[in-house]
């Protein structure tokens, strides 16, 4: 009883948004039929009736907005289950396929509301008054406008004109109801850019994933292996730990700045004014530097040329070589690392190998680019320590690198081989987004 009556709410909504075209038309009709009265004679009431439901028409297809209306009144008072009401769309009806089916709907609304409500109105108080004939006097006077009805048949006549009425309105809510989701549904052409903006929002969350990851990462991975270190000497070496110190405080500001960039993404506004601007190859000697002050003896060879990079390359390929090392702090501890840096042609190849270390392996995934997500969830099982046994955890850095890598049109590869951990990544310098 409850649906019907919000379905009863709705289509009487329905007449009440025909209302301005029917009473439109009621004033047009007599320009055309002279003599015509909508107002008063019955017959034009249908002519105006039926010629305002294409002026309806015609306003859904010029009024893309009118379908998120349509909606949200379909979703609140149609009665729609849990799976109709969440097919319906939302945003405006900017497709002209779109906008016929919100025309067709909105005929149907109207039409609808406008038999449901002249019924209401014109046939409840009369079938109110039928029930009321044996009990009150005055209603059985000719002069009422009413024949001489005796015994039941005047309630039996008032039941019927109510059930007519209930019928109605039970019979249009159900129509509608079936009719709502094939109507304001998503069309393919909406479906496709829902996609589409599902798409680019995950994409910018991986993005930002990437960065928080690879910069504010590195730098834990380092501040943890400094911190410790000078844990262990400082009673026993004061100026070493002074230096494990200083290096601290040189990686947390710079990992402060790399993340007032990253953060910069997150303006609504999308001004990049006032953050600072990622970082790129032209601040490896930093990178390094830093690196080497956590403990990890690296020998870099990088080719002239890498500092001219195209902006993109140059950022992801730093974000590359940061989460490298990283790895290698996190996973194999103070080994040395050999980083090389090749110019080609048509590419950029990074290549970073180190001994796996005494504290476990880094995993083997083969070809990342290939292998995609079952590669990246063998990164996480994957990791050992010295006796052999699995350790908990393990990582998003691998994959990470693997996306920037297909990002750009490239590939990846990491795999251990005879005690040695070997990174390969190709950026393509005519990579763009």
């Amino acid at each position: 009883m409850r649906i019907t009556f919000r379905r009863w709410v709705h289509l009487v909504l329905g007449g009440a948004l025909l209302m301005p075209f029917y009473f439109l038309m009621a004033v047009v009709t007599p320009v055309f039929f002279g003599g015509a009265n909508a107002f008063t004679e019955f017959p034009w009431q249908f002519v105006a009736f039926g010629t305002a439901l294409p002026v309806a028409a015609l306003c859904a297809l010029l009024l893309p907005p009118l379908r998120t209306l349509e909606t949200t009144a379909a979703r609140s008072l149609c009665g729609l289950p849990a799976g109709a009401a969440a097919e319906l769309a939302e945003e405006p009806a900017d497709s002209w396929a779109a906008r016929r089916r919100t025309a067709v709907w909105f005929v149907a609304h109207c039409a609808a509301g406008g038999i449901v409500s002249g019924l209401t109105l014109a046939g409840t108080p009369p079938a109110l008054m039928l029930l009321l004939l044996p009990l009150a006097d005055p209603l059985r006077h000719e002069e009422m406008g009413w024949p001489r009805m005796g015994g039941v048949l005047g309630p039996l006549a008032g039941l019927a004109l109510l059930a007519l009425v209930l019928a109605t309105i039970w019979l249009c809510g159900r129509l509608l109801a079936r009719w709502a989701p094939a109507l304001l549904g998503r069309t393919p052409a909406d479906r496709l850019a829902a996609a589409e903006r599902r798409a680019a929002d995950l994409a910018s969350r991986n993005r930002l994933a990437r960065e928080l990851h690879d910069s504010v990462g590195h730098a834990l991975s380092a501040v943890t292996l400094q911190a410790s270190a000078a844990r262990r000497v400082l009673d026993a070496d004061p100026e070493f730990a002074r230096q494990a110190l200083a290096a601290i405080e040189e990686t947390t500001r710079d990992a402060v700045a790399e993340l007032d960039a990253v953060l910069g993404l997150l303006r609504e506004d999308g001004d990049p004014r006032g953050t600072a601007p990622a970082p790129s190859l032209n601040g490896l000697d930093g990178l390094l530097d830093r690196t080497r002050a956590a403990g990890l003896r690296v020998e870099a060879a990088v080719d002239d040329g890498c500092g001219r990079l195209p902006p993109l390359v140059s950022r992801e390929a730093y974000r590359v070589v940061q989460e490298g090392l990283s790895n290698v702090l996190r996973h194999a501890g103070a080994v040395p690392v050999r980083l090389r840096i090749a110019l080609g042609a048509d590419a950029l190849t990074i290549t970073m190998e180190n001994p796996m270390g005494d504290t476990g392996s880094m995993g083997d995934l083969g070809d990342m680019g290939d292998m995609g997500d079952a590669a990246m969830d063998a990164e996480a099982a994957t990791r050992v320590d010295a006796a052999g046994r699995t350790r908990p955890g393990g990582g998003r850095g691998l994959r990470g690198i693997a996306e920037r890598a297909r990002l750009l049109g490239g590939e990846a590869r990491a795999a251990g081989e005879d005690g040695v951990w070997r990174l390969t990544v190709r950026l393509p310098l005519a990579a763009s987004r």
